[in-house]
């Protein structure tokens, strides 16, 4: 791994690259080892399910300075090796006067958002693996051009919960993860130490590997050859943990995948198969800075995707409150 420490070669978590590799078939059990179907209802709000009105009154009575750090990256309408699909803006009406006043200024924003330029929500309809979606739903019959009917991102609603920073370059002492570097479960164990912070049931965990960060300072690359992220062994402590909620300054997965055949196997654990939703494309760098001068990784968290019936997510603007 490469340096990008100005002081100090970059020693990253434990391991090196994306691996260990990992086969179909020991993949598929761990996918039966996280498998949550059948244990909640409604069903397809998942692990969403265990985050009650006590966990939102704990993680409210968290708050103390009342700092409000913003997570979402800008809209993004440039073209770039991590922007395939661009968002679109462009004005509707530039403000001509006509009776009665006052004028108006009106735009259009649209986004074909699962990708690596916008900050979305993934709700649970949105993984199909081995052709079922979470809770054993057959994909075909509940999902069409219509939308889905279970798992949409309407059924979801605002998410309120504590959020846990994990801060790998903090906990590391170092600028950034280096693309294709995998976070497995001892490095979870390991910065959770550093940063005196554990992860509780009905969490919220965000991963930084400071990607926002590296790519301010080096420039964009493709994140979908190569990215910092879980490795699938660190998968079954978050479930172990109970969280209900996973995303990051990437999309979660390590890349290149370490699973043959399986190009995001994190998504289809967290989603198709633990029934969690994932927050994709943060931006943390800010909020890496407020835990570090607050001395605390916990915070508020609240995420309100667009309530769009059947939707396989939403653009979202996550907040953190300290």
């Amino acid at each position: 791994m490469s340096s990008n420490s100005a002081d100090a070669p970059n020693p990253g978590p434990t391991g090196t690259g994306n691996g260990p590799a990992v086969s179909r078939r020991e993949f598929d059990a761990l996918f039966e080892a996280v498998r949550t179907w059948g244990r909640w209802a409604p069903a397809d709000r998942g692990a969403w399910n265990r985050v009650t009105a006590d966990h939102v009154r704990r993680a409210t009575a968290g708050v103390r300075s009342g700092t409000v750090v913003p997570m979402a990256l800008p809209w993004n309408t440039r073209p770039g090796p991590d922007n395939r699909k661009p968002a679109l803006h462009h004005m509707t009406d530039l403000g001509d006067v006509e009776a009665p006043e006052p004028s108006t200024h009106k735009d259009f924003i649209a986004a074909d958002y699962h990708g690596k330029g916008v900050t979305h929500l993934d709700a649970l309809c949105h993984i199909v693996y081995r052709g079922q979606l979470y809770d054993g739903r057959t994909a075909h019959e509940v999902v069409d051009a219509a939308g889905a009917r279970f798992g949409a991102v309407s059924t979801l609603g605002p998410l309120v919960t504590t959020g846990v920073l994990l801060d790998l370059p903090a906990a590391l002492g170092i600028r950034w993860l280096e693309p294709g570097q995998a976070v497995h479960a001892k490095d979870i164990i390991a910065a959770e130490k550093a940063l005196d912070v554990t992860i509780g049931e009905g969490d919220a965990v965000l991963l930084r590997s400071g990607h926002v960060r590296r790519r301010a300072e080096l420039g964009a690359w493709d994140p979908d050859a190569a990215s910092a992220g879980f490795h699938v062994d660190a998968v079954p402590l978050l479930a172990e943990r109970g969280i209900a909620l996973l995303g990051g300054d990437g999309d979660s997965d390590v890349r290149p995948s370490p699973v043959d055949g399986v190009h995001s196997p994190v998504h289809a654990l967290a989603v198709a198969a633990m029934g969690v939703p994932l927050l994709d494309n943060l931006d943390l760098e800010a909020l890496s800075g407020a835990t570090a001068e607050a001395g605390r990784h916990e915070f508020l968290l609240v995420v309100a995707p667009l309530n769009v019936p059947g939707g396989t997510g939403s653009p979202v603007s996550p907040v953190a409150v300290l």
